[in-house]
């Protein structure tokens, strides 16, 4: 299986070249799938649906373990294309926590992180 990235490529029923497009995709456009929905006030605050997210969010979890709890965005990787929330940990086997990668499809963003203008001005 060819590991280049296709820039032709437009869209496929097959969930197998819809992951490889996500996997192979350079970071400028992992970073632009890296985006979450928006609470009913801010949809009607910013005329959007969706917003990237950015470290400092805060966000609500709506899926898995952790559904309906709430934090700030602490890291967003870009390669794996998760976020890690502040004070979201789990226990290990031997007693140490560590912190859960979230995937951005299952978080609400309830506040943003205004402190570069540039991000609302785009709107």
């Amino acid at each position: 299986m060819k590991k280049s990235f296709s820039t032709s490529w437009k869209a496929s029923k097959q969930i197998r070249k819809q992951r490889k497009f996500r996997a192979n995709a350079p970071l400028g456009l992992k970073r632009q799938m890296i985006v979450s929905t928006l609470s009913k006030e801010l949809r009607q605050k910013y005329n959007r649906r969706s917003f990237a997210l950015r470290k400092g969010d805060k966000v609500l979890i709506m899926r898995g373990e952790f559904k309906k709890k709430a934090g700030k965005i602490d890291s967003v990787n870009i390669r794996k294309m998760k976020v890690i929330i502040e004070g979201i940990q789990m226990n290990k086997k031997d007693g140490t926590k560590t912190n859960v990668l979230f995937d951005p499809s299952n978080l609400k963003i309830t506040e943003l992180n205004i402190d570069d203008k540039k991000r609302i001005k785009a709107i």
